[in-house]
């Protein structure tokens, strides 16, 4: 699906980010073609800053600073709960998670010494267009670049049986494009993907997907506990991931789920953007 919307810039592409069901939950989300869910991140390849120390062009991926800011800060984060058919406490929740989020990544940009700014969020109960376009078909929600916004669909099959993790996690991969956007990777992959075809295309699409999977994890990593991201609820959905990540979608731009479950457990042992530089990774590991 990483292909770019009609009428918009050749460097605005678009990127799928899969939410993961675990132990017979359901992930958050409007439903997909397939019957599935899926939220939709639609980025814009234009500069995130200009000036200071925001790397350009390859370096961004492949040497970002945030490589070099450790591991990320143990936060607190008490989201509430997700009551059954409780939109406003579903976006309670996901509000909470995103200042969680927020808090965590300014420390790491500020390690890094980047500028940092959260991105917004907007709850819909229908598609609605952004500057990056129309809601994209099957999604649960999306991040538009164009406006650095999350978009998150409110349905009543998202509050149909709530599961906190599962939702928490869909938030840390949106944001984790937001980051990837605000450090300059995002403009890069915008900018080289649109030249790529066919199998090239889907080797970067691979990259940026499975590093925002590592960062999402190695954010829960550092607030599992209030998450109630507990250790049964991370082996089901590794478990899960590896076994059936890759059927959600119709060509492998996601990349296999071995390899996804590869990378969101890179990112969560180690609760470090270090290890998640995709960039430089083999091509087996990113397969």
């Amino acid at each position: 699906m990483n292909v770019p919307p009609s009428g918009l810039l050749p460097s605005l592409v678009l990127a799928c980010v899969a939410l993961v069901p675990v132990a017979g939950l359901p992930a958050a989300g409007l439903p997909s073609a397939d019957g599935g869910e899926a939220g939709v991140v639609a980025v814009s390849g234009v500069k995130a800053f200009q000036g200071r120390t925001v790397a350009h062009g390859r370096p961004a991926a492949t040497a970002n600073p945030l490589y070099r800011t450790g591991p990320m800060p143990s936060v607190r984060c008490s989201a509430g709960t997700i009551r059954p058919g409780s939109a406003a406490s579903y976006r309670s929740f996901m509000t909470r998670v995103n200042r969680c989020l927020g808090r965590a990544w300014a420390a790491q940009f500020k390690k890094a010494g980047l500028p940092f700014s959260p991105p917004r969020l907007r709850f819909v109960s229908s598609r609605v267009s952004s500057p990056c376009g129309g809601w994209p078909a099957g999604a649960g929600g999306y991040y538009c670049s164009g406006n650095r916004t999350m978009y998150i669909g409110v349905t009543r099959k998202v509050l149909k049986n709530p599961y906190g993790p599962n939702h928490a996690q869909f938030m840390a991969h949106e944001y984790a494009h937001h980051v990837q956007q605000l450090a300059g990777i995002l403009p890069y992959y915008g900018q080289v993907a649109w030249r790529a075809k066919g199998s090239a295309r889907l080797a970067l699409s691979r990259r940026l997907e499975l590093q925002a999977d590592c960062l999402a994890s190695a954010f829960l990593h550092g607030a599992a506990a209030d998450l109630e991201v507990t250790r049964e609820h991370w082996d089901a959905m590794i478990e899960w991931t590896a076994e059936n990540g890759h059927k959600t979608w119709p060509t492998n731009d996601h990349g296999k789920g071995r390899s996804q479950a590869f990378w969101m457990q890179r990112g969560f042992r180690s609760g470090s953007p270090a290890s998640c530089n995709t960039w430089t990774a083999t091509g087996r590991s990113v397969s």
